[in-house]
């Protein structure tokens, strides 16, 4: 009599890892810049609001996926469900987001290694660039299950040296700072809406989902069990950031903050006013570079996934090699050729991914319920659940929209 082998599927903590890596990267440093306005109790309400919606929205385009088969992507669930106008609109945003995250990471990993090795050796930024794409590349050309190694050392890493860095800091934290009792009639309120689309773009991380129910073989409950405690490890790091960063720092610190760009150099210079060490702030460095490797990995591992899916490449070393290349190629060129350039465009990618990765999911699992019916898999709160995140959606719409035409207040 015969017997089936039971399919061992992979850790759950290795998907976890990938998603923290996804969606925690460098960009956390911004997060207490832009929520300066509204400080930490404000801060607090809406990185757990937007985490609770971009994890929603994270399990309706799950359970969409998994209706499909194994490695469908954006593009086949989009098409068969939505059609092809909506299939056209979240085509453009997937790919124009993970494109220009990708090439930012390259531009950024190019500039921060040529100037971390310059005391070593010489190397301009173009050469570090293309030796930094060419790494990633490799990683993800290998497999899903690199990228989980690869990023699980990473966040290892970057717990390492957050502990490290955030450790003195904490017990400098003073309360009069942190809920900001020196300053009084001081307004909150009108600065939040500015500050959202930034958190939804630290909480960025569905262009791997349909890559992790590949990974687990379909299996649900694994993925969201990947999803929640990969989401939850970037909302308590984000949390505990803004704990130490805007409990040592006033409040009236982060207008000079802003006056001089907004960069993680201005931000440490105000903590080196007493508060950090020349060795916090190395660790503070570490950690943003592991942070920004970790993000391209899951990044370009998303777009890779989406590429192979939307041009049918098939899972092979001759079909990775096709989705790496048409995944690598174009944002390498546009790091070599403008270096700088992605700070013009990077305010629409956050545009565009409110649309793919909050108001599509939300359609696509209605969608989904009246098309099968007899899924296995649904994700939770019901109809209301979906409204919900679509109302959270269009208020980053409109948050984008009204700061692009300069019409919200900023605290500055």
């Amino acid at each position: 009599m015969s017997q089936t082998t039971p399919i061992k599927r992979p850790s759950v903590f290795g998907g976890a890892m990938i998603i923290a890596g996804t969606a925690v990267g460098a960009g956390m440093f911004s997060i207490p810049i832009v929520t300066s306005g509204v400080w930490f109790s404000g801060s607090t309400l809406m990185l757990v609001y937007t985490w609770f919606c971009m994890f929603m929205s994270g399990l309706m385009l799950l359970e969409a996926n998994l209706n499909y088969p194994v490695g469908s992507s954006f593009h086949t669930m989009v098409k068969g469900l939505l059609g092809n106008i909506w299939n056209s609109i979240n085509g453009l945003s997937v790919a124009f987001v993970l494109y220009i995250l990708t090439y930012a990471y390259i531009s950024a990993g190019g500039s921060i290694i040529s100037h971390t090795l310059t005391s070593v050796f010489s190397i301009n930024q173009t050469m570090a660039g293309l030796l930094f794409a060419i790494l990633v590349a490799f990683i993800v050309w290998l497999s899903t299950k690199a990228v989980d190694r690869i990023n699980t050392i990473l966040i290892g890493g970057m717990v390492i040296t957050f502990v490290f860095s955030v450790s003195d800091m904490f017990a400098q934290v003073q309360p009069e700072i942190l809920f900001n009792r020196n300053e009084s009639n001081a307004e909150y309120l009108p600065y939040a809406l500015a500050a959202f689309p930034y958190l939804l773009a630290s909480f960025g991380y569905h262009g791997n989902i349909p890559g992790l129910a590949k990974y687990y073989h379909q299996d649900a409950k694994s993925v969201v069990r990947s999803l929640l405690i990969g989401t939850l490890i970037a909302l308590v790091i984000y949390l505990l950031w803004q704990y130490v960063i805007q409990g040592n720092i006033p409040r009236a610190g982060f207008k000079q903050v802003i006056a001089e760009g907004g960069n993680i150099g201005n931000l440490l210079a105000q903590l080196d006013n007493g508060v950090v060490t020349p060795l916090v702030k190395q660790l503070l460095n570490a950690f943003s570079y592991m942070a920004l490797a970790s993000s391209f990995l899951g990044v370009s591992l998303g777009l890779l996934d989406y590429i192979a899916d939307f041009f049918k490449f098939e899972d092979t070393p001759v079909g990775r090699t096709k989705s790496a290349l048409v995944t690598f190629v174009p944002p390498t060129v546009a790091a070599l050729l403008f270096p700088d350039g992605f700070l013009y465009a990077i305010g629409f990618a956050g545009l565009a991914a409110t649309i793919w990765a909050v108001i599509v999911p939300a359609m696509l699992a209605h969608a989904s319920r009246k098309k099968f019916p007899q899924a296995t898999y649904h994700a939770p709160g019901g109809s209301f659940m979906i409204y919900f995140v679509i109302l959270f959606g269009l208020i980053n719409i409109v948050a984008h929209v009204a700061s692009t035409l300069n019409l919200l207040p900023v605290y500055k």
